[in-house]
């Protein structure tokens, strides 16, 4: 392992190997404009400066809060090679949590995106206690923009920067992630240049990319994943490509024809249900055959092996008639997408395997830098699992099939909270939480979680503890439990307080009177009201926490009905059971 490399050094270290390299490519007025990594580094330098001038010192956290943009990782290496720690935010979420969050760091001086960010700062200034300065990567008049760095630091020397530099050790902090905890309040994963690194080290094995190739970015790079991934490139020397936004990842993958891209589930379901959708539209013949070569991917094995000389020569024609075509639409040049982040359908894998589409799903965690395990081309395929260990990882599984991690790439702890690093990190091993088998000895397969948050289909964690508290704070909500695992979004099961509603009904609704109470609790103007009750609830959370279609159950969950357990916590597998033609009806219908 390249012992002391920390990450600032991975831009210095391509100006070595790569002169001539597109650091990074981003759209300017519509097209596509190459930064390389000496300009790159100037304008890093330049932002230095101006922290340093305004008081950054080693250590310091300084916040970061923008989406996927050139200007992110400008900052980031900007505040990393002074000695500060970047704090980097999701834009969206809660006030309480940007509260919580900058409290918690010390932050001083912020760099946001957007005015809506900015503004949003400012009005939280009176409960953020250490925040001096904010500034805003758009230009607007009266917002302080974050060229006023480069201005003030001007008279600073390169020698500044330089020594600075020199007394950073890999080893140092370089980065807080703030990830949801089990009681709401988030938690500072602290990770070091070493942690990240090694991650890279690992990830660059199994990367069959070379110097020059091209990769798209469209993830948040404040997600440890997508970070690390990018860091990767940058390692490797390929150009960093960032695609204009969610609604134009199709178009820009056409313009770049990536060699390499990552993705979560839900970007590859809308993939998929654009395909499907294409195929829907096909008629007689061309439906038949559309349909016919949809079957056989569906069919699809990675392992070669397990696969009959006839399945190959179906697969040779559906490839010839319809799969390939799927391939060519993703640029033509791809030799892997990543995806992890959450749960992938197995349908899904074999679909894209089949179509020659190289799709490796992996496993991680912020706490472990993030990379775990993935499948990936040297090793084979499993579809179902979540690969083999990567290097310097090692796992094993508890007694009762805990997932447990140690390496190099194991997070210091969570910041300034002892009792959860404690919890987490036990005798070296990292606790992630979640259950595991071994398939084929090698293969790690997730097969439950040991704690109860969940993430959608898009990659974010929803726990569900806060949010059914904040929904039990209504009058008119008797019972909620939160659903959604590996869903485009988050619901609840609603139990709703029937004697508090009928009620509010006698001024509200006098003529639903002498209804039974299951046609009550189905009559528009409760759901209605149950509605306006989530939505209330909603706006303490980030919109991905969100409750969207709640199911409302006529019948309180119990424990003679085994719903309960006799201390009254739910027993969320039995629920879920018990409705699961509801749930099966609200995401099929949200399909």
């Amino acid at each position: 392992m390249e012992e002391n490399l920390r990450l600032f050094d991975l831009a210095l270290r391509q100006v070595d190997l790569y002169p001539n390299l597109a650091m990074f490519s981003h759209k300017v007025n519509g097209a596509w404009k190459n930064t390389s990594t000496v300009e790159f580094m100037e304008q890093v330098n330049a932002l230095s400066k101006g922290m340093i001038e305004l008081g950054v010192k080693p250590n310091d956290k300084v916040g970061l809060i923008a989406d996927s943009s050139i200007e992110w990782h400008i900052v980031d290496f900007a505040i990393q090679q002074i000695g500060a720690v970047v704090v980097a935010i999701y834009p969206n979420i809660s006030d309480s949590d940007y509260q919580f969050i900058f409290n918690d760091a010390e932050i001083k001086l912020c760099i946001v995106s957007t005015k809506s960010l900015y503004n949003r700062l400012v009005e939280l200034t009176g409960s953020i206690y250490t925040l001096k300065y904010i500034f805003c990567i758009e230009q607007h008049e009266g917002l302080r923009n974050w060229k006023e760095l480069d201005t003030v630091g001007q008279h600073i020397p390169d020698s500044t920067i330089h020594d600075l530099r020199n007394k950073i050790k890999h080893t140092d902090l370089a980065t807080l992630i703030y990830t949801s905890g089990t009681t709401g309040k988030p938690k500072g994963v602290m990770l070091t240049h070493h942690n990240i690194i090694s991650n890279v080290l690992a990830a660059r094995e199994i990367t069959p990319c070379k110097a020059y190739d091209r990769g798209l970015t469209f993830l948040p790079p404040c997600h440890a994943y997508e970070r690390m991934v990018i860091y990767t490139y940058m390692y490797i020397g390929i150009t960093v490509h960032i695609a204009e936004s969610l609604d134009k990842i199709g178009q820009n993958i056409t313009e770049v024809k990536p060699h390499i891209m990552t993705a979560v589930p839900r970007i590859l379901e809308k993939v998929y249900e654009k395909i499907m959708k294409t195929g829907m539209e096909l008629t007689g013949f061309k439906r038949k055959v559309f349909d016919w070569s949809v079957k056989v991917a569906e069919e699809y094995d990675p392992n070669p092996e397990k696969r009959s000389f006839g399945y190959n020569l179906k697969l040779k024609v559906a490839k010839s008639l319809v799969l390939d075509k799927w391939y060519q639409a993703l640029g033509g040049h791809l030799l892997t997408v990543a995806s992890g982040s959450a749960s992938l359908q197995a349908k899904l894998a074999r679909v894209f395997l089949a179509a020659g589409i190289p799709l490796y799903e992996g496993y991680g965690m912020t706490e472990a830098s993030p990379l775990i395990s993935v499948n990936h081309y040297i090793k084979g395929i499993r579809i179902g699992t979540v690969g083999l260990a990567v290097k310097y990882v090692e796992i094993k599984l508890a007694d009762d099939g805990e997932i447990l991690v140690k390496g190099p790439n194991v997070m210091q702890g969570y910041y300034k909270n002892k009792e959860e690093t404690d919890k987490t990190i036990i005798d070296g091993w990292l606790h992630t939480g979640d259950i595991g088998v071994w398939e084929d000895e090698v293969f790690l397969k997730i097969i439950d979680r040991k704690k109860e948050m969940f993430k959608i289909s898009g990659g974010k964690y929803v726990i569900p503890q806060p949010i059914e508290k904040k929904l039990l704070e209504s009058n008119y909500i008797e019972q909620a439990m939160v659903i959604g695992d590996g869903q485009k979004f988050a619901s609840a099961y609603i139990v709703p307080n029937y004697a508090h509603l009928q009620d509010w009904s006698k001024n509200e609704a006098p003529e639903l009177k002498g209804l039974s109470k299951e046609k009550f609790l189905r009559e528009p103007k409760i759901v209605r009201k149950i509605n306006k009750e989530v939505q209330l609830a909603n706006q303490h959370f980030g919109n991905w926490e969100q409750i969207k279609k709640p199911i409302i159950l006529t019948n309180e969950f119990t424990i003679e009905e085994g719903e309960l357990t006799p201390t009254l916590k739910m027993k969320r597998k039995v629920i879920l059971e018990k409705y699961k033609k509801e749930f099966e009806e609200l995401y099929h219908t949200a399909n």
